[in-house]
Protein backbone atom coordinates (compact mmCIF):
# COMPACT_ATOMS: atom_id res chain seq x y z
CA UNK A 1 0.00 0.00 0.00
CA UNK A 2 2.82 2.60 -0.79
CA UNK A 3 1.04 5.18 -2.12
CA UNK A 4 -0.99 5.84 1.08
CA UNK A 5 2.68 6.16 2.66
CA UNK A 6 4.02 8.76 -0.12
CA UNK A 7 0.68 10.64 0.56
CA UNK A 8 2.11 11.18 3.99
CA UNK A 9 5.15 12.24 3.01
CA UNK A 10 3.38 15.08 1.16
CA UNK A 11 1.68 16.57 4.16
CA UNK A 12 -1.25 13.80 4.57
CA UNK A 13 -4.29 15.55 4.94
CA UNK A 14 -2.39 19.41 4.42
CA UNK A 15 -3.65 22.92 2.80
CA UNK A 16 -4.03 21.15 -0.63
CA UNK A 17 -6.08 18.26 1.10
CA UNK A 18 -8.53 21.10 2.40
CA UNK A 19 -8.98 23.08 -0.57
CA UNK A 20 -9.30 20.00 -2.74
CA UNK A 21 -12.22 18.45 -1.19
CA UNK A 22 -13.93 22.16 -0.07
CA UNK A 23 -13.72 23.01 -4.22
CA UNK A 24 -15.32 19.39 -4.65
CA UNK A 25 -18.10 19.32 -2.07
CA UNK A 26 -19.26 23.13 -2.37
CA UNK A 27 -21.01 21.97 -5.40
CA UNK A 28 -22.55 19.06 -2.95
CA UNK A 29 -25.00 22.05 -1.94
CA UNK A 30 -27.24 21.97 -5.12
CA UNK A 31 -26.98 18.34 -5.75
CA UNK A 32 -30.18 17.91 -3.59
CA UNK A 33 -31.65 20.61 -5.49
CA UNK A 34 -31.29 18.25 -8.41
CA UNK A 35 -32.44 15.11 -6.99
CA UNK A 36 -35.54 16.87 -4.70
CA UNK A 37 -36.31 19.42 -7.34
CA UNK A 38 -39.57 17.78 -8.06
CA UNK A 39 -41.14 18.50 -4.69
CA UNK A 40 -41.45 22.31 -5.99
CA UNK A 41 -41.43 22.56 -9.68
CA UNK A 42 -43.55 19.59 -9.78
CA UNK A 43 -45.83 20.66 -6.94
CA UNK A 44 -49.47 20.26 -7.01
CA UNK A 45 -51.40 23.59 -6.45
CA UNK A 46 -55.19 23.46 -5.25
CA UNK A 47 -56.90 23.72 -8.45
CA UNK A 48 -60.47 23.09 -9.88
CA UNK A 49 -62.34 23.28 -13.64
CA UNK A 50 -62.48 26.41 -15.24
CA UNK A 51 -65.54 28.19 -15.47
CA UNK A 52 -65.70 30.36 -18.74
CA UNK A 53 -66.60 34.07 -18.25
CA UNK A 54 -67.26 33.71 -14.55
CA UNK A 55 -64.46 32.21 -13.01
CA UNK A 56 -62.59 35.36 -13.70
CA UNK A 57 -64.88 37.52 -11.98
CA UNK A 58 -64.60 35.45 -8.66
CA UNK A 59 -62.64 36.49 -5.84
CA UNK A 60 -62.08 35.18 -2.19
CA UNK A 61 -65.21 37.11 -1.03
CA UNK A 62 -67.53 35.81 -4.02
CA UNK A 63 -66.26 32.16 -4.06
CA UNK A 64 -69.37 31.00 -2.60
CA UNK A 65 -70.43 31.30 -6.08
CA UNK A 66 -68.01 27.76 -7.20
CA UNK A 67 -71.47 26.28 -5.39
CA UNK A 68 -73.60 27.00 -8.11
CA UNK A 69 -70.53 25.03 -10.57
CA UNK A 70 -68.33 22.50 -8.99
CA UNK A 71 -69.61 19.82 -7.22
CA UNK A 72 -67.91 18.84 -3.88
CA UNK A 73 -65.96 15.33 -3.45
CA UNK A 74 -66.33 12.75 -0.45
CA UNK A 75 -64.37 15.61 2.08
CA UNK A 76 -66.54 18.03 1.36
CA UNK A 77 -64.31 20.22 -0.42
CA UNK A 78 -64.24 21.62 -4.43
CA UNK A 79 -63.71 18.65 -6.74
CA UNK A 80 -60.84 18.96 -8.74
CA UNK A 81 -61.98 16.88 -11.39
CA UNK A 82 -64.89 17.56 -12.48
CA UNK A 83 -67.72 20.41 -12.84
CA UNK A 84 -71.86 20.68 -12.95
CA UNK A 85 -73.69 20.52 -16.82
CA UNK A 86 -75.59 23.23 -15.96
CA UNK A 87 -75.03 26.05 -13.30
CA UNK A 88 -76.94 25.66 -10.43
CA UNK A 89 -77.77 28.95 -8.88
CA UNK A 90 -80.06 27.53 -6.18
CA UNK A 91 -77.10 25.35 -4.83
CA UNK A 92 -75.13 29.49 -3.76
CA UNK A 93 -78.09 30.19 -0.91
CA UNK A 94 -77.78 28.04 2.31
CA UNK A 95 -81.94 27.19 2.40
CA UNK A 96 -82.43 23.13 2.16
CA UNK A 97 -82.99 22.45 -1.55
CA UNK A 98 -85.39 19.80 -2.66
CA UNK A 99 -82.89 18.55 -5.65
CA UNK A 100 -79.71 16.37 -4.35
CA UNK A 101 -76.52 17.65 -4.94
CA UNK A 102 -75.28 13.84 -5.76
CA UNK A 103 -77.90 13.30 -8.32
CA UNK A 104 -77.07 16.09 -10.52
CA UNK A 105 -75.11 15.65 -14.17
CA UNK A 106 -71.61 16.58 -14.07
CA UNK A 107 -68.87 16.32 -16.84
CA UNK A 108 -65.21 16.68 -16.82
CA UNK A 109 -63.09 20.09 -17.31
CA UNK A 110 -63.51 20.27 -20.86
CA UNK A 111 -61.80 23.89 -21.06
CA UNK A 112 -58.88 23.15 -18.60
CA UNK A 113 -58.18 24.26 -14.70
CA UNK A 114 -57.78 27.09 -12.60
CA UNK A 115 -54.86 26.88 -10.25
CA UNK A 116 -54.54 28.68 -6.81
CA UNK A 117 -51.53 30.52 -6.70
CA UNK A 118 -50.55 31.06 -3.01
CA UNK A 119 -48.16 27.64 -3.03
CA UNK A 120 -46.75 27.47 -6.68
CA UNK A 121 -47.04 30.80 -8.77
CA UNK A 122 -46.17 28.31 -12.14
CA UNK A 123 -45.28 24.96 -11.67
CA UNK A 124 -45.34 21.75 -14.32
CA UNK A 125 -48.61 20.50 -13.07
CA UNK A 126 -50.33 24.01 -13.77
CA UNK A 127 -48.30 24.24 -16.83
CA UNK A 128 -49.43 21.41 -18.69
CA UNK A 129 -52.43 20.27 -16.16
CA UNK A 130 -50.88 17.16 -14.83
CA UNK A 131 -53.74 16.72 -12.76
CA UNK A 132 -56.85 14.21 -12.61
CA UNK A 133 -56.17 11.53 -15.50
CA UNK A 134 -52.82 13.16 -16.46
CA UNK A 135 -51.67 13.00 -12.91
CA UNK A 136 -49.31 9.83 -13.03
CA UNK A 137 -47.17 12.46 -15.64
CA UNK A 138 -46.16 14.16 -12.59
CA UNK A 139 -44.05 11.30 -10.95
CA UNK A 140 -43.20 10.01 -14.66
CA UNK A 141 -40.93 12.76 -14.76
CA UNK A 142 -39.25 12.13 -11.63
CA UNK A 143 -39.19 8.72 -12.67
CA UNK A 144 -37.51 9.72 -16.26
CA UNK A 145 -34.89 11.96 -13.90
CA UNK A 146 -33.88 8.64 -12.06
CA UNK A 147 -33.49 6.83 -14.95
CA UNK A 148 -31.11 9.70 -16.37
CA UNK A 149 -29.02 9.24 -12.88
CA UNK A 150 -29.61 5.40 -13.48
CA UNK A 151 -27.76 5.41 -16.86
CA UNK A 152 -24.99 8.35 -16.10
CA UNK A 153 -23.98 5.54 -13.61
CA UNK A 154 -23.16 3.00 -15.91
CA UNK A 155 -21.87 4.78 -18.46
CA UNK A 156 -19.74 7.55 -16.24
CA UNK A 157 -18.75 5.11 -14.24
CA UNK A 158 -16.97 3.15 -16.92
CA UNK A 159 -15.66 6.65 -18.51
CA UNK A 160 -14.03 7.55 -15.62
CA UNK A 161 -12.07 4.69 -14.94
CA UNK A 162 -10.94 4.95 -18.70
CA UNK A 163 -10.11 8.61 -19.19
CA UNK A 164 -9.83 9.83 -15.77
CA UNK A 165 -11.62 11.10 -12.60
CA UNK A 166 -11.10 14.94 -13.31
CA UNK A 167 -11.57 15.10 -16.99
CA UNK A 168 -15.20 13.13 -17.02
CA UNK A 169 -16.31 16.05 -13.61
CA UNK A 170 -15.10 18.88 -15.69
CA UNK A 171 -17.94 17.83 -18.41
CA UNK A 172 -20.73 16.60 -15.82
CA UNK A 173 -20.46 20.17 -14.46
CA UNK A 174 -20.67 21.58 -18.25
CA UNK A 175 -23.52 19.15 -18.61
CA UNK A 176 -25.34 19.87 -16.31
CA UNK A 177 -25.31 23.41 -16.42
CA UNK A 178 -26.15 23.66 -20.27
CA UNK A 179 -28.58 21.46 -20.14
CA UNK A 180 -29.93 22.32 -16.57
CA UNK A 181 -30.49 25.83 -17.30
CA UNK A 182 -31.63 24.64 -21.02
CA UNK A 183 -34.30 22.53 -19.07
CA UNK A 184 -36.28 26.31 -17.91
CA UNK A 185 -37.09 26.94 -21.53
CA UNK A 186 -38.70 23.81 -22.39
CA UNK A 187 -41.58 24.45 -24.59
CA UNK A 188 -43.36 21.35 -23.55
CA UNK A 189 -43.71 17.96 -21.27
CA UNK A 190 -41.70 16.10 -23.53
CA UNK A 191 -38.73 18.26 -23.96
CA UNK A 192 -39.03 18.74 -20.20
CA UNK A 193 -38.24 15.39 -19.57
CA UNK A 194 -35.95 14.75 -22.41
CA UNK A 195 -33.31 17.48 -20.91
CA UNK A 196 -34.49 16.09 -17.05
CA UNK A 197 -33.14 12.66 -18.36
CA UNK A 198 -29.84 14.02 -19.49
CA UNK A 199 -29.33 16.35 -16.39
CA UNK A 200 -29.60 13.15 -14.13
CA UNK A 201 -27.07 11.82 -16.55
CA UNK A 202 -24.78 14.24 -15.18
CA UNK A 203 -25.86 14.71 -12.07
CA UNK A 204 -23.96 11.06 -11.42
CA UNK A 205 -21.12 11.84 -13.10
CA UNK A 206 -20.63 14.90 -10.80
CA UNK A 207 -21.34 12.66 -7.60
CA UNK A 208 -19.31 9.39 -8.26
CA UNK A 209 -16.09 11.49 -9.95
CA UNK A 210 -16.19 13.83 -7.06
CA UNK A 211 -16.12 11.14 -4.42
CA UNK A 212 -13.20 9.37 -6.09
CA UNK A 213 -11.13 12.45 -6.23
CA UNK A 214 -11.66 13.04 -2.97
CA UNK A 215 -11.25 9.60 -1.33
CA UNK A 216 -8.00 8.85 -3.69
CA UNK A 217 -6.28 12.31 -2.41
CA UNK A 218 -6.72 11.73 1.24
CA UNK A 219 -4.62 9.56 3.91
CA UNK A 220 -6.59 7.06 5.34
CA UNK A 221 -7.59 8.43 8.73
CA UNK A 222 -9.09 11.13 7.12
CA UNK A 223 -11.81 9.80 5.07
CA UNK A 224 -14.36 9.15 7.60
CA UNK A 225 -14.08 13.11 8.55
CA UNK A 226 -14.29 13.78 4.92
CA UNK A 227 -17.04 11.58 4.03
CA UNK A 228 -19.39 13.28 6.82
CA UNK A 229 -18.05 16.37 6.38
CA UNK A 230 -18.74 16.42 2.70
CA UNK A 231 -22.02 14.76 3.44
CA UNK A 232 -23.07 18.07 5.25
CA UNK A 233 -22.98 19.91 2.01
CA UNK A 234 -25.37 18.12 0.54
CA UNK A 235 -27.85 18.25 3.81
CA UNK A 236 -27.34 22.40 4.00
CA UNK A 237 -28.28 22.37 0.25
CA UNK A 238 -31.93 20.61 1.10
CA UNK A 239 -32.73 23.65 3.11
CA UNK A 240 -30.76 25.82 0.57
CA UNK A 241 -33.40 24.37 -2.46
CA UNK A 242 -36.73 25.52 0.34
CA UNK A 243 -35.38 28.74 0.29
CA UNK A 244 -35.13 29.24 -3.15
CA UNK A 245 -38.20 27.46 -4.12
CA UNK A 246 -39.97 29.67 -1.45
CA UNK A 247 -38.60 32.73 -2.91
CA UNK A 248 -39.07 31.75 -6.85
CA UNK A 249 -42.68 30.03 -6.44
CA UNK A 250 -41.88 29.70 -10.07
CA UNK A 251 -40.50 26.08 -11.99
CA UNK A 252 -38.35 28.04 -14.85
CA UNK A 253 -37.31 30.46 -12.31
CA UNK A 254 -36.20 27.90 -10.03
CA UNK A 255 -34.41 25.15 -12.66
CA UNK A 256 -32.06 28.36 -13.27
CA UNK A 257 -31.60 28.83 -9.93
CA UNK A 258 -30.45 25.82 -9.09
CA UNK A 259 -28.35 25.12 -12.13
CA UNK A 260 -26.73 28.53 -13.18
CA UNK A 261 -23.85 28.13 -10.37
CA UNK A 262 -22.58 25.07 -12.18
CA UNK A 263 -20.95 27.35 -14.71
CA UNK A 264 -18.63 28.68 -12.20
CA UNK A 265 -18.19 24.91 -11.21
CA UNK A 266 -16.94 24.13 -14.35
CA UNK A 267 -14.60 26.93 -14.63
CA UNK A 268 -12.71 26.33 -11.05
CA UNK A 269 -12.97 22.87 -11.52
CA UNK A 270 -9.57 22.93 -13.93
CA UNK A 271 -7.57 23.46 -10.84
CA UNK A 272 -8.23 20.29 -9.56
CA UNK A 273 -5.55 17.93 -9.69
CA UNK A 274 -6.23 14.31 -11.46
CA UNK A 275 -6.02 11.28 -9.28
CA UNK A 276 -2.10 10.36 -8.98
CA UNK A 277 -3.30 6.63 -7.89
CA UNK A 278 -5.37 7.02 -11.56
CA UNK A 279 -2.48 8.37 -13.45
CA UNK A 280 0.02 5.67 -12.51
CA UNK A 281 -2.05 2.60 -13.09
CA UNK A 282 -2.46 3.94 -16.28
CA UNK A 283 1.06 4.52 -17.25
CA UNK A 284 1.22 8.01 -16.97
CA UNK A 285 3.96 7.87 -13.81
CA UNK A 286 5.12 11.44 -15.04
CA UNK A 287 2.07 13.32 -14.78
CA UNK A 288 1.47 11.64 -11.11
CA UNK A 289 4.48 12.59 -10.27
CA UNK A 290 4.23 16.39 -11.28
CA UNK A 291 0.66 16.28 -9.83
CA UNK A 292 2.35 14.71 -6.15
CA UNK A 293 5.15 17.60 -5.97
CA UNK A 294 2.38 20.22 -6.28
CA UNK A 295 0.91 18.44 -3.65
CA UNK A 296 3.84 18.88 -1.58
CA UNK A 297 4.35 22.05 -2.39
CA UNK A 298 0.93 23.52 -2.17
CA UNK A 299 1.13 21.62 1.49
CA UNK A 300 5.02 23.23 2.25
CA UNK A 301 6.82 20.49 1.69
CA UNK A 302 9.01 21.78 -1.21
CA UNK A 303 11.52 19.14 0.38
CA UNK A 304 10.17 16.39 -0.70
CA UNK A 305 9.56 16.96 -4.50
CA UNK A 306 13.65 16.17 -4.91
CA UNK A 307 13.25 12.86 -2.79
CA UNK A 308 10.22 11.88 -4.30
CA UNK A 309 11.44 10.80 -7.65
CA UNK A 310 9.73 8.60 -10.69
CA UNK A 311 11.60 6.12 -9.52
CA UNK A 312 10.60 6.17 -6.00
CA UNK A 313 6.67 6.40 -6.93
CA UNK A 314 6.91 3.50 -9.66
CA UNK A 315 8.77 1.43 -6.84
CA UNK A 316 5.58 2.59 -4.21
CA UNK A 317 3.06 1.32 -7.13
CA UNK A 318 4.89 -1.79 -8.80
CA UNK A 319 2.70 -4.43 -7.79
CA UNK A 320 -0.46 -2.09 -8.63
CA UNK A 321 0.98 -1.15 -11.95
CA UNK A 322 1.57 -4.68 -12.73
CA UNK A 323 -2.07 -5.79 -12.53
CA UNK A 324 -3.25 -2.21 -13.98
CA UNK A 325 -2.12 -3.95 -17.32
CA UNK A 326 -5.22 -5.77 -18.19
CA UNK A 327 -8.01 -4.52 -18.70
CA UNK A 328 -11.17 -4.61 -15.75
CA UNK A 329 -14.36 -4.60 -16.98
CA UNK A 330 -17.91 -4.78 -14.91
CA UNK A 331 -17.73 -8.43 -14.96
CA UNK A 332 -14.44 -8.14 -12.61
CA UNK A 333 -17.27 -7.43 -9.95
CA UNK A 334 -17.91 -10.72 -9.78
CA UNK A 335 -15.60 -12.94 -11.08
CA UNK A 336 -13.38 -13.95 -7.29
CA UNK A 337 -15.30 -14.83 -4.45
CA UNK A 338 -14.56 -11.95 -2.45
CA UNK A 339 -15.31 -9.12 -5.09
CA UNK A 340 -18.54 -11.51 -5.82
CA UNK A 341 -19.59 -11.32 -2.16
CA UNK A 342 -18.89 -7.31 -2.00
CA UNK A 343 -20.59 -6.66 -5.06
CA UNK A 344 -23.88 -8.54 -4.12
CA UNK A 345 -24.46 -7.17 -0.70
CA UNK A 346 -23.60 -3.65 -1.93
CA UNK A 347 -26.26 -3.96 -4.87
CA UNK A 348 -28.69 -4.72 -1.96
CA UNK A 349 -27.90 -1.98 0.50
CA UNK A 350 -27.70 0.46 -2.23
CA UNK A 351 -30.88 -0.38 -2.98
CA UNK A 352 -32.75 -0.19 0.11
CA UNK A 353 -31.13 2.72 1.04
CA UNK A 354 -32.36 4.58 -1.98
CA UNK A 355 -35.60 2.86 -1.87
CA UNK A 356 -36.19 3.66 1.59
CA UNK A 357 -34.75 7.71 1.38
CA UNK A 358 -36.87 8.65 -1.57
CA UNK A 359 -39.98 6.76 -0.52
CA UNK A 360 -39.86 9.25 2.17
CA UNK A 361 -38.78 12.53 0.76
CA UNK A 362 -40.29 12.88 -2.43
CA UNK A 363 -43.70 13.15 -1.70
CA UNK A 364 -43.95 15.65 0.76
CA UNK A 365 -46.97 17.31 0.45
CA UNK A 366 -48.80 14.44 1.71
CA UNK A 367 -47.98 15.11 5.32
CA UNK A 368 -50.44 18.39 5.57
CA UNK A 369 -47.72 20.46 6.72
CA UNK A 370 -46.70 23.58 4.30
CA UNK A 371 -44.13 22.35 1.84
CA UNK A 372 -41.43 24.68 2.36
CA UNK A 373 -41.38 23.91 6.14
CA UNK A 374 -41.41 20.66 5.62
CA UNK A 375 -38.27 20.40 3.10
CA UNK A 376 -36.43 22.41 5.98
CA UNK A 377 -37.21 20.00 8.57
CA UNK A 378 -36.05 16.83 6.58
CA UNK A 379 -33.12 18.87 5.98
CA UNK A 380 -32.06 19.71 9.22
CA UNK A 381 -32.71 16.23 10.62
CA UNK A 382 -29.65 15.30 8.43
CA UNK A 383 -27.34 17.49 11.03
CA UNK A 384 -28.00 14.92 14.12
CA UNK A 385 -28.02 11.75 12.24
CA UNK A 386 -25.13 12.54 10.48
CA UNK A 387 -22.81 13.75 13.37
CA UNK A 388 -24.10 10.32 15.18
CA UNK A 389 -23.32 8.41 12.05
CA UNK A 390 -19.67 10.08 12.21
CA UNK A 391 -19.29 8.91 15.88
CA UNK A 392 -20.37 5.52 14.58
CA UNK A 393 -18.31 5.37 11.69
CA UNK A 394 -15.01 6.48 13.96
CA UNK A 395 -15.77 4.25 16.98
CA UNK A 396 -17.78 1.35 16.09
CA UNK A 397 -16.67 0.75 12.43
CA UNK A 398 -18.46 1.12 8.87
CA UNK A 399 -20.16 -2.15 8.91
CA UNK A 400 -22.23 -1.76 12.30
CA UNK A 401 -23.17 1.46 11.39
CA UNK A 402 -24.42 0.47 7.69
CA UNK A 403 -26.35 -2.10 9.13
CA UNK A 404 -28.07 -0.04 11.86
CA UNK A 405 -28.41 2.53 10.31
CA UNK A 406 -30.98 0.97 8.00
CA UNK A 407 -32.44 -1.22 10.84
CA UNK A 408 -33.52 1.58 12.95
CA UNK A 409 -34.92 3.51 9.61
CA UNK A 410 -37.04 -0.25 9.25
CA UNK A 411 -38.36 -0.02 12.99
CA UNK A 412 -39.14 3.66 13.02
CA UNK A 413 -41.16 3.26 9.45
CA UNK A 414 -43.37 -0.07 10.77
CA UNK A 415 -43.84 2.05 13.72
CA UNK A 416 -45.50 4.48 11.89
CA UNK A 417 -47.75 1.95 10.57
CA UNK A 418 -49.54 1.66 13.75
CA UNK A 419 -50.16 5.42 14.28
CA UNK A 420 -53.21 6.21 13.57
CA UNK A 421 -53.83 9.23 10.63
CA UNK A 422 -55.22 11.48 12.85
CA UNK A 423 -51.85 11.68 15.01
CA UNK A 424 -50.40 13.76 12.00
CA UNK A 425 -48.12 15.38 14.27
CA UNK A 426 -46.60 11.79 15.53
CA UNK A 427 -46.71 10.67 12.06
CA UNK A 428 -44.66 13.30 10.53
CA UNK A 429 -42.08 13.10 13.39
CA UNK A 430 -41.40 9.66 12.64
CA UNK A 431 -41.23 10.13 9.37
CA UNK A 432 -38.32 12.92 9.71
CA UNK A 433 -36.86 10.21 12.29
CA UNK A 434 -36.69 7.61 9.31
CA UNK A 435 -35.64 9.84 6.80
CA UNK A 436 -32.59 10.73 9.16
CA UNK A 437 -31.59 7.31 9.33
CA UNK A 438 -31.62 6.71 6.00
CA UNK A 439 -29.81 10.34 5.35
CA UNK A 440 -27.15 8.69 7.61
CA UNK A 441 -26.96 5.24 5.88
CA UNK A 442 -26.65 7.04 2.59
CA UNK A 443 -23.67 8.89 3.81
CA UNK A 444 -21.93 5.77 5.56
CA UNK A 445 -22.26 3.81 2.07
CA UNK A 446 -20.68 5.90 -0.15
CA UNK A 447 -17.44 6.19 1.96
CA UNK A 448 -18.11 2.08 2.34
CA UNK A 449 -18.41 1.76 -1.65
CA UNK A 450 -14.97 3.51 -1.66
CA UNK A 451 -12.93 2.21 0.44
CA UNK A 452 -13.94 -1.46 -0.30
CA UNK A 453 -13.65 -1.51 -4.34
CA UNK A 454 -9.83 -1.19 -5.35
CA UNK A 455 -8.39 1.75 -7.19
CA UNK A 456 -8.58 -0.07 -10.37
CA UNK A 457 -11.71 -0.48 -10.86
CA UNK A 458 -13.36 1.64 -8.12
CA UNK A 459 -15.57 4.31 -10.47
CA UNK A 460 -16.83 0.92 -12.56
CA UNK A 461 -17.71 -0.43 -8.97
CA UNK A 462 -19.46 2.46 -7.39
CA UNK A 463 -21.11 3.04 -10.98
CA UNK A 464 -22.38 -0.49 -11.11
CA UNK A 465 -23.94 -0.78 -7.35
CA UNK A 466 -25.06 2.81 -7.08
CA UNK A 467 -27.19 1.90 -10.45
CA UNK A 468 -28.87 -0.28 -7.45
CA UNK A 469 -29.87 2.82 -6.14
CA UNK A 470 -31.15 4.72 -9.00
CA UNK A 471 -33.33 1.53 -9.64
CA UNK A 472 -35.07 2.54 -6.08
CA UNK A 473 -35.61 5.69 -6.25
CA UNK A 474 -37.38 4.98 -9.54
CA UNK A 475 -39.37 2.49 -7.80
CA UNK A 476 -40.14 3.98 -4.58
CA UNK A 477 -42.81 6.31 -6.42
CA UNK A 478 -44.53 3.44 -7.70
CA UNK A 479 -45.17 1.80 -4.40
CA UNK A 480 -47.22 4.55 -3.16
CA UNK A 481 -49.76 3.51 -5.89
CA UNK A 482 -50.25 0.12 -3.31
CA UNK A 483 -51.96 2.30 -0.79
CA UNK A 484 -54.68 1.58 -2.85
CA UNK A 485 -54.72 -2.34 -1.80
CA UNK A 486 -53.74 -1.39 1.98
CA UNK A 487 -52.98 1.74 3.24
CA UNK A 488 -50.12 0.43 5.41
CA UNK A 489 -48.56 -1.43 2.44
CA UNK A 490 -46.00 1.13 1.06
CA UNK A 491 -44.17 1.14 4.43
CA UNK A 492 -44.60 -2.55 4.96
CA UNK A 493 -42.51 -2.71 1.97
CA UNK A 494 -40.11 0.34 2.62
CA UNK A 495 -39.36 -1.69 5.99
CA UNK A 496 -38.91 -4.69 4.70
CA UNK A 497 -36.03 -3.92 1.88
CA UNK A 498 -34.41 -2.10 5.02
CA UNK A 499 -34.31 -4.86 7.77
CA UNK A 500 -33.12 -7.12 4.76
CA UNK A 501 -30.29 -4.29 3.52
CA UNK A 502 -29.39 -3.65 7.40
CA UNK A 503 -29.01 -8.21 7.75
CA UNK A 504 -26.73 -7.88 4.82
CA UNK A 505 -24.88 -5.30 5.85
CA UNK A 506 -23.14 -7.25 8.48
CA UNK A 507 -21.97 -9.26 5.77
CA UNK A 508 -19.45 -6.95 4.76
CA UNK A 509 -15.76 -6.68 5.41
CA UNK A 510 -14.56 -3.63 7.76
CA UNK A 511 -12.77 -1.20 6.44
CA UNK A 512 -11.78 1.18 9.25
CA UNK A 513 -8.26 2.84 9.61
CA UNK A 514 -7.41 0.03 6.28
CA UNK A 515 -5.69 1.42 3.70
CA UNK A 516 -7.39 1.47 0.39
CA UNK A 517 -6.78 -1.16 -1.69
CA UNK A 518 -5.41 -0.54 -5.31
CA UNK A 519 -5.78 -4.36 -6.86
CA UNK A 520 -8.37 -7.06 -7.23
CA UNK A 521 -5.07 -9.08 -5.60
CA UNK A 522 -5.16 -6.55 -2.74
CA UNK A 523 -9.27 -7.52 -2.06
CA UNK A 524 -8.22 -11.26 -2.22
CA UNK A 525 -5.21 -11.28 -0.14
CA UNK A 526 -6.92 -9.44 2.34
CA UNK A 527 -10.38 -12.18 2.88
CA UNK A 528 -7.56 -14.82 2.79
CA UNK A 529 -5.61 -13.86 5.48
CA UNK A 530 -8.61 -12.98 7.59
CA UNK A 531 -10.31 -16.22 7.19
CA UNK A 532 -6.66 -17.83 7.64
CA UNK A 533 -6.56 -15.73 11.07
CA UNK A 534 -10.00 -16.73 11.46
CA UNK A 535 -9.30 -20.25 11.75
CA UNK A 536 -5.85 -20.41 13.31
CA UNK A 537 -7.79 -18.96 16.31
CA UNK A 538 -10.47 -21.38 15.73
CA UNK A 539 -7.98 -24.44 15.94
CA UNK A 540 -6.25 -22.45 19.42
CA UNK A 541 -9.23 -22.57 21.00
CA UNK A 542 -9.70 -26.25 19.95
CA UNK A 543 -6.47 -27.48 20.85
CA UNK A 544 -6.85 -25.49 24.31
CA UNK A 545 -10.31 -27.22 25.00
CA UNK A 546 -8.48 -30.46 24.43
CA UNK A 547 -5.53 -29.09 26.72
CA UNK A 548 -8.30 -28.75 29.43
CA UNK A 549 -9.94 -32.24 28.76
CA UNK A 550 -6.65 -34.05 29.05
CA UNK A 551 -5.93 -32.26 32.09
CA UNK A 552 -9.25 -33.73 33.56
CA UNK A 553 -8.78 -36.58 32.30
CA UNK A 554 -5.57 -37.57 34.48
CA UNK A 555 -7.33 -35.99 37.25
CA UNK A 556 -10.10 -38.80 37.14
CA UNK A 557 -12.72 -35.64 36.37
CA UNK A 558 -14.75 -34.96 33.34
CA UNK A 559 -14.98 -31.32 32.35
CA UNK A 560 -18.71 -30.75 33.50
CA UNK A 561 -18.00 -32.77 36.63
CA UNK A 562 -14.82 -30.62 37.57
CA UNK A 563 -17.09 -27.74 37.07
CA UNK A 564 -20.05 -29.08 39.32
CA UNK A 565 -17.47 -29.97 41.94
CA UNK A 566 -15.82 -26.19 41.99
CA UNK A 567 -19.54 -24.97 42.13
CA UNK A 568 -20.22 -27.18 45.33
Amino acid sequence: MGFADLLDEVGGFGRFQMIHVTLLSIPGLLMASQNLLNNFTAGVPEHHCRIPNITAALNESTAALLRAFIPLDSSLTPSRCSRYTDAQWHLITDRPSHTNASDLQTEACAEGWTYDKTEFISSIVSEWDLVCTLRPLKQMSQTIYMGGVLTGAIIFGGLSDRFGRKGMLIWSYFQLAVLGTFTALSPSYVVYCVFRFLTGMSVSGVILNAVSLKVEWIPTKARTLVGTISSFFFTFGQMILAGVAYSLKDWRKIHVAVCLPFFAFFIYSWWYSESARWLVLNGRSEEALKHLHRVAKINGKPEMTEKITLEVLESHMQKEVQSSKSIHTVFDLLKTPTMRKISMCLMVVWFSTSFAYYGLAMDLQKFGVNIYLMQIIFGAVDFPAKLVALLMLSFLGRRITQGTCLLMSASVIFANIFVPKDMQITRTALAVLGKGFTSASFTCIYLFTGELYPTVIRQTGMGFVSTMARIGSMAAPAVLILDEILPALPSIVYGGSAVLAGLIAFLLPETLDIPLPDTIEDVEEKSLKEQTQSESVALQDIKQSGGTCEESKSSGLHPLSETSAQLN
